[in-house]
């Protein structure tokens, strides 16, 4: 459970997976499934990200997924962003929420995501 490996209480949700991330960081890991209908499902650590509820709402017709050490970010059909899991690692970005919309690609290192915009700027 540790690990993230754990994922009795979501197995009856992964089906139709085009996709999986996972979080690492030493022993605490999560993982994010992203489904055929463009949902996501997540377990694992929860402060790793293997809890999405707070931005649950927000997690549909999700294109890709991106991750950290500690975080995951969603890049949505309208090119907006969704990020959850811990803050120091990229998990929220509330304070750049506004300016993530039209994002053409994310990268990400250890501990932060960048944006690509379809504009070309970053």
């Amino acid at each position: 459970p540790l690990c993230g490996g754990d994922d009795s209480a979501v197995r009856h949700q992964l089906s139709a997976v085009k996709q999986i991330q996972a979080t690492r960081r030493g022993l605490a890991g999560a993982f994010a499934a992203t489904l055929e209908g463009g949902s996501v499902v997540t377990w694992g650590h929860p402060d790793r990200g293997g809890d999405s509820s707070a931005v649950q709402h927000r997690l549909r017709n999700v294109q890709q997924i991106h991750v950290t050490g500690e975080a995951f970010a969603a890049i949505l059909g309208d090119g907006s962003v969704v990020t959850w899991g811990h803050p120091r690692f990229g998990g929220d970005c509330s304070a750049v929420d506004t300016q993530l919309r039209a994002v053409r690609q994310l990268a990400a290192t250890r501990c932060a995501f960048a944006a690509i915009l379809q504009n070309g700027s970053v």
